[in-house]
């Protein structure tokens, strides 16, 4: 019998809160993952993480990093701030995975890349939802034809009014809607058309009393024309769904982005014929991201260009960003 092997030792920098909420519980609940520590500048705060989640407390992310019984790290940390830690992460042998987006700055992801592939350490940005069966049913039934010819693809994730206190309306610390919930539709984009798009136009929402943009949107379009229209903000009323057009049909996903495990998800096919919804089992996407980074650090595999693709687009939505 070929034994199991040893499961991947994880440490996580940070207590922020999605790590609290869904990453943390899904290392511990995974059978091929170990969590060993948690780290905090706040050495009370790493002790109540830690006990929560059965593993051990660390005083600082260096101290973590430092540790060799440590295999790979979690980032959940603001964006401006990973660059450095995925960094020192790296240059101190551990795999990673670091929440979206990698960094703000298309280049400095390009490097990051480039020193995962040098040392053979795995990094992967921790987008989830495209772990997520439904969206793979979707990819099946365009290719099979069942809106015919691609004519549009349009998307949106936006959130209702932050406090204002909230890190991700702090400019030093990568805050905006364009980096927080302008992944999700860019990605979906990248997910379900491929690469090679391109940005025709941008506009970016600024309040005076904020200093980071609030609310957004993109137009793209890939090499064939096909047009893409992403919608994004942290102001909004909730939305969180991407819709495909075809020349004859519509296929509708709704709570794309963050549907809970007992989510039973449905796809919404409209056509000349009616409208159908296409059942998906529940699946979660969360446990399904940390088995595939497992599965990324077992099978060495390097890290996913669609990453790097993504972060150029970003800055170029930036650079074709009308501010009213």
């Amino acid at each position: 019998m070929t034994p199991h092997p040893a499961p991947l030792r994880v440490g996580v920098l940070g207590c922020a809160d999605i790590a609290l909420r869904r990453m943390l519980p899904a290392f511990a609940a995974s059978p091929a993952a170990a969590l060993v520590a948690v780290a905090s500048r706040d050495p009370a705060k790493a002790a109540a993480t830690a006990a929560r989640h059965g593993c051990r407390p660390v005083h600082g992310y260096e101290a973590l990093l430092d540790d060799d019984t440590i295999d790979a790290v979690y980032v959940p940390l603001p964006a401006a701030l990973h660059a450095r830690w995925v960094e020192a992460a790296l240059t101190a042998g551990k795999h990673v995975l670091a929440e979206k987006p990698l960094t703000t700055h298309a280049p400095t992801t390009a490097r990051l890349l480039a020193l995962a592939r040098s040392r053979r350490r795995v990094l992967m940005e921790n987008v989830m939802f495209v772990h997520h069966r439904r969206h793979t049913t979707v990819r099946t039934l365009v290719a099979e034809g069942a809106i015919g010819e691609l004519r549009a693809f349009r998307a949106a994730f936006c959130v209702p009014r932050r406090p204002a206190t909230d890190i991700r309306l702090r400019p030093e610390l990568g805050g905006g809607a364009l980096w927080d919930t302008g992944v999700y539709p860019l990605r979906a984009a990248l997910h379900h058309l491929g690469t090679g798009l391109r940005t025709t136009g941008a506009v970016l929402t600024r309040p005076d009393e904020h200093a980071v943009d609030t609310a957004g949107a993109a137009l793209l379009h890939t090499p064939d024309g096909v047009p893409v229209h992403l919608d994004f903000g942290l102001d909004h009323v909730y939305l969180n769904a991407y819709e495909i057009v075809g020349s004859h049909g519509r296929i509708h996903v709704d709570r794309a982005f963050t549907p809970p495990p007992d989510h039973t998800p449905a796809i919404r096919l409209d056509t000349p014929d009616g409208t159908r919804t296409v059942p998906v089992p529940p699946d979660d996407q969360v446990a399904n991201s940390v088995a595939a980074f497992v599965a990324a650090v077992r099978d060495d595999i390097p890290p996913d260009p669609v990453v790097l693709e993504q972060a150029t687009l970003l800055d170029a939505i930036r650079t074709a960003t009308t501010t009213p």
